[in-house]
């Protein structure tokens, strides 16, 4: 039986190699991410060092600058690549990537859909998840962040993905015409108004299919649990988050660090009725006050306001996009490379 070579796996084994993203660790265990170019030299506060000697040496390296100071030297993790990679928006921290992946239930070979694309920090963590088998598309309302996001994808696995299709516009309008009814085994989005797409995704999603939603706000968990119910084609949603609390390790002073990954973001799931079949009533009695007298209104623009996200200026787009085609093209400069197809050009 012939094994498939996952695509990108060959990338993350070997020596150290020219356009190779490396992360060094300085001896107080401060991070610097570079990438490797010959001839290059890696100038600190604490000394310098040429990329050559790094070039062509096995992962775990320790290098010296000129003032005497070790670097380790190793290849970036997916989380370390996703918090360092370029961006225009805000990526999906690697707790809330691996929540995902684990509780949405993302296997070899599930066809799935995100919305939001915004990096493709998620999208790393799932195009991992399905493998070469399976499906990813990825829908993405600005054409801006879609570039961003299949930059930053290619320049991790080395290339096109096999398993990716990107796609810009709103979900309600593409996504009747990207896929069959009811062929979607999970649906993953990441926007400000999640609940407006239950009925596109609910036509997309299999019987037992998963839909899970990634939000900022208790109004829209809140506005995103009850739309799910009063649908009627999804289970009882659950909701949940998570923090991540690191510990310091000195001899017998193990004591957790003094600050931590708190709030990020909430998570709520629910899965897809078999068709005409009406969810559970629920049994349990609400609180009095649970519901207000009319349903809550949220409006957009507002509640961009209010979770202070910030408009990404043309100038720092610009930016991120002259890096990315750069690595574009050295990639495809290298010898033995073979231009692959682009779902999104690159930018003019």
């Amino acid at each position: 039986m012939t094994h498939h070579e996952p695509i990108g796996a060959e990338l993350r084994r070997g020596p150290l190699r020219e356009d190779d993203k490396v992360q060094l660790t300085d001896p107080k265990g401060k991070l610097h991410t570079i990438t490797l170019h010959p001839g290059k030299v890696f100038h600190t506060h604490r000394g310098s060092f040429d990329h050559d000697e790094l070039i062509g040496a096995p992962e775990g390296t320790v290098v010296s600058t000129t003032a005497g100071t070790d670097y380790l030297a190793l290849r970036p993790l997916l989380s370390d690549y996703v918090l360092s990679m370029p961006r225009g928006a805000a990526v999906i921290y690697p707790k809330d990537a691996g929540q995902i992946v684990t509780m949405a239930d993302i296997y070899p070979g599930a066809r799935v859909v995100e919305a939001g694309v915004g990096s493709g920090g998620l999208s790393l963590s799932l195009l991992r998840a399905v493998g070469d088998s399976g499906s990813l598309l990825s829908i993405e309302r600005r054409a801006d962040f879609a570039q961003i996001a299949q930059g930053n994808v290619e320049a991790f696995f080395g290339g096109p993905h096999p398993a990716w299709r990107v796609e810009v516009g709103d979900l309600s309008d593409v996504l009747p015409d990207a896929v069959e009814p009811g062929s979607v085994d999970r649906v993953v989005l990441d926007m400000l108004a999640p609940w407006e797409n239950l009925d596109a995704v609910a036509d997309a999603l299999a019987p037992g299919g998963v839909l899970i939603a990634y939000v900022a706000t208790a109004t829209q968990l809140s506005r995103f649990a009850e739309d799910a119910r009063a649908d009627g084609r999804f289970t009882e949603p659950t909701a949940w988050e998570s923090m991540v609390r690191g510990w310091h390790l000195e001899g017998l002073a193990v004591r957790p660090e003094h600050r931590m990954i708190g709030h990020t973001g909430f998570l709520i799931s629910t899965r897809r009725m078999a068709p005409g079949v009406p969810p559970p009533v629920r049994r349990r009695r609400p609180a009095p006050g649970a519901y207000a007298e009319a349903a809550v209104e949220l409006d957009e623009a507002q509640l961009a306001a209010d979770m202070a996200e910030r408009t990404v200026s043309d100038k720092k787009i610009r930016r991120v996009h002259r890096s990315l085609d750069a690595q574009r093209e050295r990639r495809l400069d290298a010898p033995g490379s073979t231009p692959g197809q682009d779902s999104v050009p690159p930018t003019s």
